[in-house]
């Protein structure tokens, strides 16, 4: 008995669709900024250049200092996700070395030095928003060299508000540099897409974190390289914090 209601289909319409289906699966994965492909960071792993991570599983890491500064001591890819958990203030707030009081967390990319480096900042305290900055300062290479010199935030082609951070609220920041390029998501949503321009293209070094006054459960995600990108890091221990 022949079936009542069945869809037939041409070889070219079913091309389309199963195109189609694939180019949309794409599109979600870029736009979720999947770690299908990245590693988790374990505290072994990580130069504590400032303040200080400790880490309840193998790789859930957390931080109740006022400044914490890490990098990942190897070669990475300009990319890194991280998974956190805002818990509130530290018991006592110190201020920027410009002044500034300020309550944020974020990613460090491309960490050649404590004086040439970009940043993906989530600020907490005073205002939500995520900024991206470039520290540079070429032939510095030490925090005594470059101090608080050599920050320029970059405006963005395209940017969306991000959420408050409440304590407690788990939240996710990825963030990835191809070329001149930066994307960086928030929960799976682009919230900022731009040209970092030429001045990156001489920075070489790995992924890392950074906070400032906040508390914090994270889970810090990467590519790391077996050789090759980031050759010449300086030795874990010597004067790599900002």
């Amino acid at each position: 008995m022949p079936l009542v209601g069945v869809l037939t289909v041409s070889r070219a319409q079913y091309s389309s669709l199963v195109f189609f289906l694939f180019a949309g699966v794409v599109f979600f994965c870029a736009a979720a900024g999947t770690t299908s492909d990245l590693a988790p960071v374990t505290r072994e792993m990580l130069c504590i250049t400032e303040g200080d991570i400790s880490g309840r599983a193998e790789s859930t890491l957390s931080v109740n200092t006022p400044k914490m500064r890490a990098y990942v001591n190897g070669s990475t890819t300009p990319e890194a996700e991280v998974r956190f958990k805002y818990l509130g203030g530290t018991g006592r707030d110190v201020p920027l070395g410009s002044g500034e009081m300020r309550r944020q967390f974020g990613l460090k990319l491309l960490a050649e030095d404590a004086c040439n480096l970009v940043y993906v900042m989530w600020r907490i305290e005073p205002e939500s928003k995520v900024v991206v900055s470039i520290k540079s300062n070429r032939g510095q290479h030490t925090s005594q060299e470059c101090g608080n010199r050599g920050y320029v935030n970059i405006k963005p082609r395209h940017t969306t508000a991000v959420p408050a951070l409440r304590p407690a609220a788990m939240h996710t920041l990825h963030a990835a540099i191809k070329k001149e390029e930066m994307q960086v998501f928030v929960d799976g949503g682009m919230v900022w897409e731009g040209s970092l321009g030429p001045e990156v293209s001489y920075l070489h070094g790995p992924v890392g974190v950074r906070s400032d006054n906040a508390r914090l459960e994270f889970m810090l995600w990467t590519h790391v390289l077996r050789d090759g990108f980031g050759a010449g890091l300086p030795s874990c221990g010597a004067d790599t914090g900002e």
